[in-house]
C-alpha cells in the first residue's frame, strides 16, 4: 500500500475542508438541509449566543477567559464575543466553503491557540470541544422545538453536526501549529 503524500491543512486550506466534509459525509442534501434550517437557527441566536456564555461564567476554568480585572464578568467583552459567535452562526449556515471562510475558521483557530494576552491566555482545545458539543445539544433542542416531525428534527441536527465537526477540525488546527516566536 502506498503512503498518501501529506500537504499541511494551511497549504490548501479549501482542500482540507472539502477533504473533511467528504470523510463525514456531510453532502449536497445536508447542505441544502443547514441552508433551509438556517432561519430556525438564527431567530434563538440571541439566546443560543448568551447560553453558551452564561455556560463558561458558571465554570472557573472557563470564567476566567471573561473577567474583569475586579473579577466580575466583563460583560463588554462577553457581548463583543456574543457578536463574534452569531457572525460565525451566520457563516455556517450558509455553508459557503471558500477561501475566505476557512481561512475565517483558521484565523479563529489561531486566535483561540495562540494568544499571549488578554484574560486567562490560551484557550485549552478541550474547551474548544466541548464549546462544539454544547452548540451541537443547543441545536439539536431548536431542531426539536421548531421541527414537528421528530425524524426532520434529527435529520436536520444531523446535518448541523456534520458541519460542525468539519468545523472543528479547522479549530483544532491550531493547536497543531507552533506558537508564534514573537509573542506579545
Amino acid at each position: 500500500m502506498s503512503e498518501v503524500e501529506r500537504v499541511h491543512p494551511g497549504a490548501d486550506m479549501e482542500g482540507f475542508v472539502r477533504e473533511q466534509m467528504a470523510f463525514v459525509g456531510l453532502d449536497a442534501e445536508d447542505i441544502a438541509l443547514i441552508r433551509q434550517t438556517a432561519p430556525l437557527v438564527l431567530k434563538h441566536e440571541a439566546a443560543l449566543t448568551s447560553a453558551l456564555y452564561e455556560h463558561f461564567l458558571k465554570f472557573p476554568a472557563t470564567a476566567q477567559f471573561f473577567l474583569g480585572p475586579d473579577g466580575a464578568p466583563d460583560r463588554e467583552r462577553i457581548e463583543r464575543r456574543k457578536h463574534s459567535l452569531g457572525r460565525w452562526l451566520k457563516e455556517t449556515a450558509e455553508v459557503a466553503i471558500n477561501e475566505g471562510f476557512v481561512y475565517y475558521l483558521l484565523g479563529v483557530a489561531l486566535s483561540h491557540s495562540h494568544r499571549e494576552y488578554g484574560p486567562g491566555g490560551k484557550i485549552p482545545p478541550q474547551f474548544m470541544v466541548g464549546a462544539m458539543s454544547l452548540t451541537q445539544s443547543a441545536l439539536a433542542g431548536v431542531f426539536q422545538a421548531e421541527l414537528p416531525i421528530a425524524s426532520d428534527a434529527l435529520e436536520a441536527a444531523t446535518a448541523w453536526n456534520k458541519i460542525l465537526l468539519v468545523q472543528l477540525n479547522v479549530l483544532l488546527l491550531g493547536y497543531m501549529l507552533p506558537p508564534s516566536s514573537g509573542g506579545h
